[in-house]
């Protein structure tokens, strides 16, 4: 077992086997919930994929869950999730720790490197390729004694419904300081054809991302006023194989509540976020081994566009660069019509709420970073959603058009 997977293992053990001695004296009066889903699609990229996902709340703990997921494809695609949050080590604690284990394997699928990450490159760029990916990470957070926080600790910060008292961390929300150290890694299974020559060429690299959060929303799960302050710094110490790196991201995201609109509509809200980010490290070098290498990610972990979040037309990492910069902002309403608990399948379910959302998303990246150019030449994506509420988790299915391409996805959470 290598020290990144002893790491998470020790982690993961030392919280259970401490749940474990807070309710020594008896079983603890709540009860696990689960809840299962399964699910099945068909995509030009992964074939027809049937799939699973399972949620477990109150694993161990009152307060901790478990997340699973896999899929199978008719291409041999595979890929598995499981995630576990929200574990403390003493009810008086303000830590909270957690774990993520991704694993996969794409068969035939469209890869965009190097050069064909640039703003200016197009979707003939991609090669196709059969590759094997992997993330894992843990994570621990410390609630600062801020805000909500300041007195009632560590329970404001599991609270999905807060009031927002002011527009300064000391005065309103959750302030939190957390440690995220990561594995992450891609390995293709045929690499004498790809060349990466913007970007460094490591197979896997291993670091920490040190992540501040203010979260000022009054709703975790469906904000409708509020803001949201999200920097974080990225540094990979280097190996025998790559140099050493850093990056810095930006996320800032703000509500408002614009009310019903007679009796069709119940809420109705303005979402918009701003994400920025750079590499500092880019330009400079350091010898590894006697060879003079940029001090660069590669380009899996670099400053990235495309995905679940932003430019959403666009599959992960289509844009990756030294720099990015992209706006996104939604329209969304919680109709007065609400069908779900009647539905078959969804009547198993807790479905408090849906939601019908129009979005649209513009940014770019850039070998420097120079607002100027990254306001120029933006790429855009506009689409709609439909999310709802499953068991205390948004579940999201949207279809995103743009500038490139058209993709429909179906994820958990909210994209910010």
């Amino acid at each position: 077992m290598s020290k990144h997977h002893s790491l998470k293992a020790v982690a993961i053990a030392a919280a259970l086997s401490y749940s474990a001695s807070l309710y020594a004296d008896g079983w603890p009066s709540w009860e696990p919930e689960t809840a299962a889903v399964p699910f099945a699609f068909s995509s030009d990229s992964m074939g027809f994929a049937v799939g699973a996902a399972g949620l477990l709340k109150g694993a161990g703990q009152p307060q901790a869950s478990v997340l699973g997921a896999g899929l199978l494809s008719d291409k041999g695609t595979w890929l598995t999730y499981l995630g576990a949050s929200n574990y403390t080590l003493a009810t008086d604690s303000r830590w909270l720790f957690g774990a993520e284990l991704y694993s996969a394997e794409f068969k035939q699928f469209d890869y965009y490197l190097g050069e064909a990450t640039s703003n200016d490159s197009s979707a003939e760029d991609a090669i196709v390729a059969d590759a094997r990916e992997a993330q894992y990470r843990v994570s621990a957070r410390y609630i600062l004694p801020l805000g909500a926080a300041e007195s009632q600790g560590l329970p404001a910060a599991l609270k999905p419904n807060r009031t927002v008292t002011g527009h300064f961390p000391w005065t309103s929300g959750i302030s939190s300081l957390e440690f995220r150290p990561f594995y992450q890694s891609r390995e293709f299974d045929d690499a004498r054809q790809l060349q990466q020559k913007a970007f460094s060429e490591a197979d896997s690299i291993w670091g920490l991302e040190t992540r501040f959060d203010w979260d000022n929303r009054n709703n975790s799960r469906n904000p409708t006023e509020g803001s949201r302050s999200q920097f974080s710094v990225t540094y990979d110490p280097g190996s025998s194989d790559h140099a050493s790196w850093w990056k810095w991201d930006l996320s800032q995201s703000w509500f408002w509540d614009l009310g019903a609109m007679g009796e069709l509509i119940d809420q109705q809200v303005l979402a918009f976020n701003f994400y920025t980010g750079d590499i500092p490290s880019w330009n400079s070098t350091e010898s590894v081994n006697g060879n003079e290498m940029f001090r660069r990610p590669p380009d899996y972990a670099g400053t990235r566009l495309g995905g679940l979040y932003r430019l959403r037309s666009f599959q992960s990492g289509r844009y990756v660069d030294r720099a990015a910069l992209s706006y996104s902002m939604e329209y969304r309403i919680l109709p007065d019509w609400q069908p779900l608990s009647e539905w078959p399948v969804f009547n198993w379910y807790d479905v408090p709420w849906w939601q019908w959302v129009a979005f649209a998303d513009v940014g770019r990246v850039a070998d420097e970073y120079n607002l100027a150019e990254l306001h120029q030449d933006m790429k855009w994506s506009a689409g709609g959603a439909i999310r709802f509420q499953v068991e205390g988790i948004v579940v999201r299915a949207e279809m995103a058009w743009g500038s490139e391409d058209s993709l429909f996805r179906v994820m958990i959470n909210q994209p910010f």
